[in-house]
């Protein structure tokens, strides 16, 4: 049977990224998928007759076997699962991965290294944190390098609480023994570690390492210790497609950053000829037929 699946991309976003979308349908048709972009505006979810309810465009729509959610919108993936229909990433990755608070959470129960970090509501800011300077303070729900913040003094920190930042759940972490301006994004799909990639910025002045914020990257290759580590993450989380991220300390260990759920693969393609799309949808389609 023909397997069919939903693209769900945000108006703007499917604008911005057209020839990732063709490519993800191009990829999906050549092993037999059918993959359909819908927008995310098109959908209305709730509940209706008190039943969890779906529409496209305010009318009933023939559902598919399975959606990858490039939105950021845990509740959505949730409905639909509810719904039956096979959701990339499930709902509990997107709920973990795009709040960094919870991430670190979770990250701590399994021992993998990260620096000192604080969870904590911006509302609850009434004295400076037991970390000393200098340290980061990041949105919880912060993407591509928005809303991160380096702090050197109290007046620094008085500033970003009162002005420069404005969401409410917050992670305030240690840059000590940190190699600030550089980061290792290894790209997984599954339980598969396809790829990673060591970025940095290009700005004396600028400590993150963003892709899209002007960072280079280049091909890293995993060495045995850090292939083990990661595979205790694989191990306990069922990823469909996702960017984790990794700190380095002086000494050149992988410290645990954050895990990127709507993850892009730019830089994996701007290093290296690997195809990982091809990669998510085999997983995809095995994930259907299991």
């Amino acid at each position: 049977m023909n397997l069919t699946g939903w693209l769900i991309y945000s108006e703007q976003d499917s604008k911005q990224n057209k020839e990732y979308i063709k490519w993800f349908i191009d990829e999906a048709a050549m092993q037999g998928i059918t993959l359909k972009l819908i927008l995310r505006e098109e959908l209305t979810i709730g509940v209706f007759q008190n039943k969890q309810t779906v529409v496209c465009n305010n009318q009933k729509v023939q559902l598919p076997d399975f959606a990858v959610v490039r939105t950021i919108e845990p509740l959505l993936n949730k409905v639909l699962e509810s719904m039956g229909i096979n959701v990339f990433n499930s709902s509990r990755i997107s709920t973990i991965c795009n709040n960094k608070a919870l991430t670190h959470y979770h990250m701590a129960k399994l021992n993998i290294p990260m620096v000192d970090t604080i969870f904590m509501e911006r509302k609850n800011c009434l004295q400076l944190p037991i970390i000393p300077f200098p340290f980061v303070v990041k949105a919880v729900n912060g993407r591509g390098g928005n809303q991160v913040h380096l702090i050197e003094d109290e007046q620094q920190w008085e500033r970003c609480i009162a002005d420069d930042i404005s969401a409410h759940g917050l992670i305030i972490q240690s840059t000590k023994n940190v190699q600030l301006g550089k980061d290792v994004r290894v790209f997984v799909v599954g339980k598969q570690i396809v790829g990673a990639v060591l970025r940095e910025s290009n700005s004396d002045s600028d400590f993150r390492s963003n892709f899209k914020l002007g960072g280079s990257a280049t091909w890293y290759s995993l060495n045995w210790h850090e292939i083990t580590l990661l595979n205790k993450i694989l191990d306990s989380f069922d990823f469909g497609m996702v960017g984790i991220d990794f700190l380095i300390d002086m000494n050149g260990k992988l410290l645990l950053n954050e895990i990127e759920d709507v993850v892009g693969s730019r830089t994996l393609s701007s290093v290296s000829d690997i195809n990982i799309l091809n990669n998510y949808i085999t997983h995809i389609k095995e994930s259907g037929n299991s």
